[in-house]
């Protein structure tokens, strides 16, 4: 499904040859260091804690240029469970707003924790490649009402 192609256009124009990342942390790694960059998103934690009872990890959240939470999910490779398990965690997100807002208040400050705004939350799935599962499964959750991308 991949089609994107990417440039270097110092000393010409040759194209970049694509690869996928060593380990899914090396790629965490670069757009977190890089998020507001890449993405328009404040970076706020990584492998945030969803607790004992759902037992998982949030690979990265932050809060985009109108304040709205966003979820990001990694996978180095294709894998069919990558928006599944996105969307399990924005659930969850929405499922604890003032843990989320906490957060926001102990990194960027009262104002922003205050400003935050549900009714759009973003989530962001980056991986190697994308299956037709996953693409039924984001067609399918648009229908809903919510758009997780």
């Amino acid at each position: 499904m991949s089609g994107l192609r990417l440039f270097n256009t110092e000393n010409g124009m040759t194209e970049v040859t694509p690869h996928l990342a060593a380990v899914e942390a090396d790629l965490q790694g670069v757009v977190e260091a890089h998020m507001e960059t890449l993405l328009g998103v404040r970076f706020l934690a990584s492998e945030y804690s969803t607790g004992p009872v759902h037992g998982g990890r949030i690979d990265s959240l932050g809060l985009d240029e109108n304040g709205s939470p966003v979820t990001v999910e990694y996978k180095r490779s294709t894998d069919a469970g990558v928006i599944h398990q996105g969307l399990f965690y924005l659930s969850w997100l929405m499922d604890h707003r003032r843990e989320f807002e906490h957060l926001v208040r102990d990194r960027l400050g009262a104002t922003a924790a205050a400003q935050v705004l549900w009714s759009g939350p973003r989530l962001i799935c980056i991986a190697g490649d994308f299956t037709r599962y996953d693409v039924h499964a984001v067609r399918e959750h648009r229908r809903s009402g919510l758009d997780p991308l």
